[in-house]
């Protein structure tokens, strides 16, 4: 016999399973490179490469992906951006300028933006196969 969680708990559960992954993509996606690139004319780029932040957004398609699928639509839209949000925060909070602020402020608005599209995109995915007569994914 297969006990389920109480209703509230899986409310929780689908809100900080997001929210705890995207913290830990953080870290290792962009975490360790804390160095800026100075080029032969001066210029500094960095410190994260291109390919660090595409990979960051590839892994945390599956979270966004797992709660939206499952009807847990605002934990899919507020998991990560909030996990993103926190872990952009403690990364960059010793930044003596100040402008941190700024920079967090932004991830927090466009990982919030792309992740309620997707998510929204998933949930009607999964709501119109299951009309369908076909199994929803992830069941």
């Amino acid at each position: 016999m297969r006990q389920r969680l109480p209703e509230p708990a899986t409310h929780l559960l689908a809100a900080l399973a997001p929210a705890v992954l995207a913290m830990a993509a953080w870290a290792a996606w962009l975490g360790w490179d804390q160095h800026r690139d100075v080029h032969p004319d001066g210029t500094t780029t960095g410190p994260y490469e291109a390919w660090q932040v595409i990979g960051l957004v590839l892994t945390l398609l599956a979270p966004v992906f797992w709660a939206a699928s499952r009807h847990h639509l605002a934990a899919a839209m507020l998991g990560v951006p909030l996990g993103l949000t926190a872990a952009a925060f403690y990364d960059w909070s010793d930044d003596a300028s100040g402008l941190f602020l700024v920079g967090v402020g932004m991830v927090m608005i466009g990982s919030f933006t792309v992740t309620a599209a997707f998510a929204a995109a998933v949930a009607t995915m999964t709501q119109r196969r299951g009309q369908s007569g076909a199994t929803p994914l992830g069941a």
